[in-house]
């Protein structure tokens, strides 16, 4: 079967989950072989990559590739697309990971795809577009197919193979050296996943009511072992931080399941989430357009639904 390249998304050696998803992703399209950027590569690194499908991983181990910002990841996947030839290249639909593809795009003078929620035979992608309007099926029709998916759209499943190791070496332009990362601050992980690869994400807006109140949110978020969001209404209002929003100009999402409490859905909001797999909306307007997107709806006060909700899981832990 015909190569799939997968960029790997790792933190500190650990393979992050969206890698998983597209190695699942790459193996009902051909043979995938993850391709990993930077130093930290280890044993454990390499048996994570093979337990769910990467027959090789070709590793770029040298510090230049990571000490620079995007351009050299780009670099180093244009030069396996010509040494390799793969049928595609896949890659997260995170901020880098969009730019990544973009870049790469121009080097191989290929067809990019971003935001793919799934692909299927012959490479068409599917996508939701025009603000989550629109879900159209694409295809690449020029050069190397580019995609980048949507972390969460794909279930991660394991199917062990070789992994073997190639190490490779990226010669970078001047170009790709114009920017060098100087410092880098290490976040405190808390105990919650990160938002937008969280399989449940429990997201609060304006019914929420103040900053205080979204301990409401926060508390049925951490029963269920979710991640917390916010609509831009409550970011905007100061109740929430920035990096929690979801939306068209924050953050897009597609979990497992998704909760929205006192959010109306506004088409700025449900760009960000529409195409998570199961959505619970809980308002106490009837009318507010949140519901008909939702597949589950409660029409009620948040503080009144919410807490009952979490006790409910509570117990059944």
């Amino acid at each position: 079967m015909s190569e799939i390249l997968v960029l790997v998304e790792q933190v500190d050696g650990e393979v992050k989950k969206v890698t998983l998803e597209l190695l699942t992703l790459a193996r009902s399209l051909g043979t995938p072989s993850a391709v990993w950027a930077g130093p930290g590569f280890t044993a454990d690194a390499k048996a994570r990559l093979a337990e769910y499908g990467a027959e090789k991983v070709y590793v770029a181990g040298s510090a230049d590739v990571v000490d620079y910002v995007v351009a050299p990841k780009a670099e180093l996947l244009a030069q396996l697309v010509g040494s390799a030839a793969p049928s595609a290249v896949l890659v997260a639909a995170t901020a880098e990971g969009k730019e990544v593809a973009g870049r790469l795009a121009v080097k191989t003078d290929s067809g990019v795809i971003t935001d793919a929620v799934g692909v299927g035979d012959g490479l068409v992608a599917d996508q939701s577009i025009f603000g989550g309007g629109v879900n159209v099926h694409s295809r690449v029709t020029k050069g190397t197919p580019i995609i980048a998916v949507r972390p969460n759209s794909t279930a991660p499943s394991p199917a062990p193979a070789a992994g073997a190791e190639e190490e490779v070496s990226v010669a970078l332009s001047d170009a790709a050296k114009a920017s060098k990362i100087v410092d880098r601050v290490k976040q405190e992980k808390g105990a919650r996943p990160e938002l937008t690869e969280a399989a449940i994400v429990v997201s609060g807006g304006r019914g929420v009511g103040s900053a205080e109140n979204f301990s409401v949110i926060e508390n049925l978020a951490d029963v269920l072992g979710a991640a917390v969001g916010a609509s831009r209404a409550a970011t905007d209002a100061g109740w929430y931080p920035h990096q929690f929003q979801v939306g068209q100009t924050g953050k897009t999402v597609s979990p497992q399941l998704y909760i929205a409490a006192g959010i109306s859905g506004a088409i700025q909001h449900r760009a960000g989430m529409q195409t998570a797999k199961t959505i619970i909306a809980i308002n106490k307007d009837p009318e507010a357009p949140i519901f008909e997107l939702a597949d589950f709806g409660v029409v009620g006060d948040l503080h009144q639904v919410v807490p009952q909700l979490a006790d409910e899981v509570s117990k059944r832990k």
